[in-house]
């Protein structure tokens, strides 16, 4: 059942209500108020790359987040589930504050990364995980979500491959991955399953 939501006063709102019913306080998010179901709906519905990218349907970042767990378990056979949950919900917090491409996360600065991490780290801690994940684990999703991008920019994205290299790096010791953008139920679902099957390992 869903708490009940901040009280009307004071201030402007600063909680988002989901689907759920729960009311998500975006300056004090609670884990209380995070459920997997309202993240997988909300990624299913946010667009990679502002939208800009080839095809029937826009690429999002459910379908993102299950392609860096997959490279994350390239990357790594064998690594415990805990992590490669870790990888799967690197994006989650944009299930409410939605895709921002990198150059607009640079122009509005450290508040907001501070506000996207505090939001993390209660989804973290909502599934079993540390607020604050080891170093090591960290590099090694920040290089699948590196192989990601560079994969995603150069297939859907339309960018030229000596240009996504420069930007992103061209991933190694990766064979590439091929992408097909999903419909949004069906990224929905797929983002699901995975979050199913490394909560079940």
């Amino acid at each position: 059942m869903a708490r009940p939501g901040p009280s009307k006063d004071k201030g402007p709102r600063a909680w988002q209500r989901m689907l759920s019913g729960r009311r998500l306080d975006l300056l004090d998010p609670s884990p209380l108020d995070i459920e997997i179901e309202d993240i997988a709906h909300g990624l299913a519905r946010v667009a990679r790359w502002n939208g800009q990218t080839k095809g029937d349907h826009a690429f999002t970042v459910a379908e993102h987040c299950v392609l860096v767990d997959d490279i994350c378990a390239r990357f790594r056979p064998g690594w415990p589930s805990r992590w490669r949950l870790a990888a799967l919900l690197h994006d989650a917090p944009e299930y409410v504050i939605g895709d921002m491409i990198s150059p607009f996360k640079a122009a509005l600065g450290i508040d907001y990364k501070a506000f996207e991490k505090r939001l993390a780290g209660a989804i973290h801690m909502r599934f079993g995980l540390p607020a604050e994940l080891p170093h090591t684990v960290e590099e090694i999703i920040k290089r699948a979500d590196k192989a990601s991008a560079f994969f995603e920019a150069t297939q859907i994205a339309g960018f030229e491959d000596e240009e996504a290299a420069r930007i992103f790096s061209r991933p190694r010791g990766l064979a590439p991955i091929s992408l097909k953008p999903l419909p949004t139920r069906e990224a929905q679902a797929r983002f699901l399953k995975r979050f199913e099957e490394l909560t079940a390992a």
